[in-house]
């Protein structure tokens, strides 16, 4: 306001020193007029100040009334703070202890998952069994409902709940049930020709199938997809055979059954028969074979040879030296005669005809007697011998005409592929078998005709010393009897 007053007397001196005196006269009225707008502005502005003042007041009590507020409000919001801070710290304390309990609880739910997981992954390989067990199955085949939910748990295409667990532990003790049963039934089944036919069938468990018909005997194999029965190509034995009809017509309590769920069964298909095992053995089985039959022939022939000899020989030599003891050496040569296709009567017919000779004389005619019968008893015993020792030899030869085969394949083919080299391989180990299979017979054989001819000859060499013992002594009683009579 005081600035405003001073520009306008400013402003009023201005005008008034620089007008003409009858303008100054007016100036001077302006002049009063300016200070009577002067005190009024004067007294506006007093009023103004004391207005202003008096709202300056105002608002100073305003203000220190906000000012105690405020400090009551600071002095409230420290006291909150306060509060805030220890409730803080309580937070603090507790967010610790959360967090140690987080820590339990991750801990804890890992070992729960890990559990889980656990359970999942064997409830898994349980489906999977049960599945493949159930479809293995020749008593009970699986409906399709249990099978998807096998296939599904299996897959993990499914999460296992409670129920399904249920299920899949109803089906298994279902299938162990079943497993127990034994039954007979007529069902239609893939014979070896493979049309379909109609068959006795016999099905122990989940373990065995078998089957009869008019015609044959034998076992059966299980498709787990269409659950088929199938004939196995090869046929049992005769044995199995009559056992399995046995059973069957409830004549027998026992029955051949596979108990490896096929594994013995198909072992049994792709087994080989003699012949065709001989067939893997290459050419050097030929000879090998050409052995056994010489072998068998001169093994027959000399049995034969020696059972045509065997007799009575403890009692022979009794009658003969009863006879001689009685100088009866007629009839002694009558009862040599009557076995005249014996050696030991041959030789004791010998030491008879020298029996009035020297005690050596009569020994050594015995002894070429003896020596006579040697050789036909012996015949062929030293071709056998040499047989037995050839046999595996060639059967060696073939070993390694065999591993030569499989290196030459392995170097043009290499050993990808096992069953390039099984022919080398199957032609080594059949003729080691078949050579060894070959001598040990005629070696056995050999060695039990070298111990009956040795026993043979034995006896021969005994009678014959006995007969000379006898002989003489009986000789020598008879030229003292004979002396006595003479001289009375």
């Amino acid at each position: 306001m005081k600035k405003k007053m001073l520009i306008l007397i400013s402003a009023a001196c201005l005008l008034f020193s620089g007008l003409p005196v009858s303008a100054q006269q007016d100036m001077r009225e302006i002049q009063i007029k300016a200070r009577m707008e002067k005190k009024a502005l004067e007294k506006r502005a007093e009023l103004e100040k004391k207005e202003a003042e008096k709202e300056a007041g105002q608002t100073r009590q305003e203000i220190t009334r906000n000012r105690d507020s405020l400090k009551q409000a600071i002095a409230g919001l420290e006291e909150n703070i306060g509060r805030q801070e220890e409730n803080i710290a309580a937070l603090e304390n507790d967010m610790e202890a959360l967090s140690e309990k987080e820590k339990e609880l991750d801990s804890e739910l890992a070992e729960t998952d890990r559990t889980v997981n656990e359970l999942t992954g064997t409830i898994k390989a349980n489906a999977d069994d049960i599945a493949g067990f159930a479809e293995d199955s020749f008593q009970s085949p699986p409906e399709p409902g249990a099978r998807a939910l096998l296939e599904g748990i299996a897959e993990e295409r499914k999460f296992p709940g409670m129920k399904d667990i249920r299920l899949m532990s109803e089906l298994l003790y279902g299938q162990i049930r079943h497993s127990g049963n034994v039954r007979v039934e007529n069902r239609t089944i893939i014979d070896r020709s493979g049309g379909q036919t109609r068959a006795e069938i016999l099905l122990v468990g989940n373990f065995t199938a078998a089957y009869r018909t008019d015609q044959e005997t034998g076992f059966l194999k299980h498709s787990p997809g269409s659950g088929q029965l199938f004939a196995l190509s090869s046929l049992p034995s005769g044995g199995m055979q009559r056992k399995i009809n046995d059973y069957m017509d409830g004549k027998s309590m026992a029955v051949p059954m596979d108990i490896t769920r096929g594994g013995a069964l198909r072992q049994l298909t792709h087994e080989l028969s003699l012949s065709e095992q001989i067939a893997e053995g290459g050419p050097i089985v030929w000879p090998i074979l050409f052995l056994l039959g010489l072998g068998l022939l001169i093994i027959v022939e000399r049995t034969v040879f020696l059972l045509r000899r065997r007799f009575d020989a403890e009692g022979f030599m009794r009658s003969v030296k009863e006879l001689v003891k009685q100088g009866k050496f007629e009839k002694c040569r009558q009862a040599c005669d009557g076995h005249g296709t014996k050696p030991l009567a041959r030789v004791i017919g010998a030491g008879l005809d020298c029996c009035h000779m020297p005690r050596e004389e009569m020994e050594n005619a015995l002894q070429e007697a003896i020596l006579r019968e040697i050789p036909p008893m012996e015949r062929f015993l030293s071709t056998l011998g040499m047989l037995a020792a050839i046999a595996p030899l060639l059967g060696l030869l073939g070993t390694v005409t065999g591993m030569i085969n499989t290196f030459h394949v392995i170097t043009t083919h290499g050993t990808g592929d096992p069953r390039i080299m099984s022919g080398g391989i199957s032609e080594a180990l059949v003729t080691t078998m078949l050579g060894l299979a070959v001598a040990i017979p005629m070696l056995m054989a050999h060695t039990w005709l070298n111990r009956a001819v040795e026993k043979e000859i034995g006896g021969m060499e005994q009678n014959a010393v006995a007969l000379v013992n006898i002989a003489h002594k009986s000789r020598g009683g008879h030229e003292h009897n004979s002396g006595e009579n003479r001289q009375k």
